[in-house]
């Protein structure tokens, strides 16, 4: 048997996502299908000093993802931000979505101090976001090096 929450679906922002439970929270973390759920605020930039989006989300790397690509539309897409500037976690969906609205209500002056108090050079944190600490790749080796297939035992 489905369970009924598999069958619903909710419209969200033009596009279909599936109703999915979530677990009530403990201690301020809130569960999901058995794993902690991390949410963010952010800011993205069109460039050092220019337009200003303010968002938050549960999927820093895929929503950034989709402001970059102008997925959805919109303002960011319309303005060409898309730089991510500065983020924050939070435990809960609550406390994402209500420094979200602060900062909004936040004058410009201090918005630029919050960015630049964490990036003074205004860098993309994107890669950051997305790798973690694999985000210096200036050393990296590719996992196939040495693999060309042909056996190349000499012995």
């Amino acid at each position: 048997m489905v369970p009924s929450w598999f069958k619903r679906e909710r419209r969200h922002r033009g596009w279909f996502v599936p109703h999915n439970p979530l677990i009530p929270a403990k201690a301020g973390t809130q569960i999901w299908k058995d794993r902690t759920r991390t949410f963010f605020t952010y800011i993205l930039a069109s460039r050092r000093n220019g337009t200003l989006y303010t968002g938050s989300t549960d999927d820093l790397v895929t929503r950034v993802g989709q402001h970059r690509t102008k997925a959805l539309g919109g303002f960011t897409a319309k303005y060409g931000v898309q730089t991510l500037v500065w983020h924050e976690r939070h435990e809960t969906r609550e406390a994402a979505f209500r420094r979200e609205r602060q900062i909004k209500k936040w004058n410009r002056a201090w918005k630029l101090e919050l960015i630049e108090s964490i990036n003074p050079e205004w860098r993309d944190l994107y890669d950051e976001a997305r790798l973690g600490d694999l985000s210096d790749v200036s050393n990296w080796v590719p996992a196939s090096a040495g693999m060309s297939g042909e056996n190349n035992d000499d012995t």
